[in-house]
């Protein structure tokens, strides 16, 4: 394995555009890519662009139908079939919406070939998390859904188990409705409980189904959880099912709208502690998968203060140079997010914070709502696993 890691980039990525009144504004994308280059990160990874999926490769998760719909809406969006899903308030229609959505896909399917053949360690999409399109339909600003197509693909190449993590403020649906019932995929969700948010899934009896069963992991984080209890719920299920589970590759999706910031959900996590869980992820990849590790985006619609910065500390830890939290952020880059957006873009590259957590071998108290939400996946899936509650 060559060691390298590849950074997944092609300008026509920002092509994803619901229209200026949607809160998915590409902008974040581009302002992240600029931040990666000020910190001088290109010089550690190999950026990589790469052709769009291709109907056979969306086939692997999607319907045919649906790829039609979604070219037809791409050529004509006054003509979307809203029963898709296209065409509806949360995924509008524009042109060229097929060609920018199957671009974002293919970054995220030839990152995972890569990995796969040895040719990279680390890959990072930080454009792809598509979590919650379906077979048949868009859903939650997503399309296509690249990092089903992703593991899709790896499995198409011969992998035998794949573990993916999804620590986005939404559950990650589509992820695991679309290996529901696969013994290989292990999909593991922590996001903020569905009573208060969509899609309203996610809950700790969603354990997947027939030989798939105890495959899907769901952790439904009160509303209001910041970074200690976030962290406690992330130590206390993550580890031990990777460890348990032993995959090949490691699939991770960073939504950045945890974030005390972020104004379409209710978590409160700091920038520090979605380092400290890239960090984690990252680890895990070392200690479990041989380093094979694809790094995705997601959500996250705080475009200046958070959505950059958090995904530049994925690059920067993907590409072995993680930055130091209280960095400053390069001035040229508060320059180009100010001539761009008349915003006054943040100063360092931290919210100041230091996350601590109690971890889940020192105790818990059964009273606790953070606690109780612990406790339930863990009975839920642990057993069907053969594992200890």
């Amino acid at each position: 394995m060559s060691g390298r890691a590849q950074l997944m980039w092609d300008d026509a990525v920002t092509g994803y555009d619901f229209g200026p009144e949607h809160p998915m504004d590409p902008v974040r994308l581009d302002l992240t890519r600029k931040l990666i280059g000020a910190f001088g990160l290109d010089e550690e990874l190999k950026v990589v662009a790469a052709q769009p999926a291709g109907d056979s490769t969306l086939r692997l998760v999607h319907r045919e139908d649906y790829i039609a719909a979604v070219k037809a809406a791409s050529a004509d969006p006054d003509a979307a079939d809203t029963s898709y899903g296209i065409g509806t308030i949360d995924d509008p229609a524009f042109a060229g919406m097929h060609e920018a959505s199957a671009l974002i896909a293919g970054q995220s399917v030839a990152a995972a070939e890569a990995i796969w053949r040895g040719e990279a360690e680390h890959a990072v999409n930080f454009a792809g998390g598509l979590h919650h399109a379906m077979p048949g339909s868009a859903a939650g600003f997503c399309i296509y859904n690249d990092a089903s197509l992703a593991i899709a693909r790896l499995l198409e190449l011969g992998a035998e188990r794949v573990a993916y993590i999804d620590v986005d403020v939404h559950h990650g649906d589509g992820v695991q409705a679309a290996f529901w019932e696969d013994p290989r995929v292990l999909t593991i969700s922590l996001h903020e409980h569905p009573r208060s948010l969509f899609p309203q899934t996610g809950w700790p009896e969603e354990t997947g189904a027939g030989d798939g069963e105890g495959g899907a992991v769901n952790v439904a984080l009160p509303a209001g959880t910041s970074d200690a209890g976030w962290l406690r719920a992330f130590h206390a299920v993550v580890p031990e099912l990777i460890e348990d589970f032993r995959p090949q590759v490691l699939v991770t999706q960073h939504g950045a709208d945890t974030h005390f910031e972020d104004p379409l959900a209710h978590l409160a996590i700091s920038l520090d502690a979605q380092r400290m869980v890239q960090a984690a992820c990252h680890d895990l990849a070392h200690e479990h998968a041989d380093g094979r590790w694809l790094a995705l985006g997601g959500g996250g619609y705080a475009i200046v203060d958070v959505v950059p910065r958090s995904w530049t500390h994925l690059t920067a830890i993907a590409a072995g140079r993680p930055i130091e939290p209280t960095a400053e952020v390069p001035e040229e880059w508060r320059h180009q997010v100010f001539a761009r957006t008349r915003q006054l873009a943040p100063q360092r590259m931290t919210d100041g914070r230091t996350p601590k957590w109690l971890d889940w071998s020192e105790g818990y108290d059964p009273a606790d709502r953070l606690d109780q939400t612990i406790l339930a996946t863990r009975r839920a899936v642990f057993p069907q696993r053969g594992m200890l509650p």
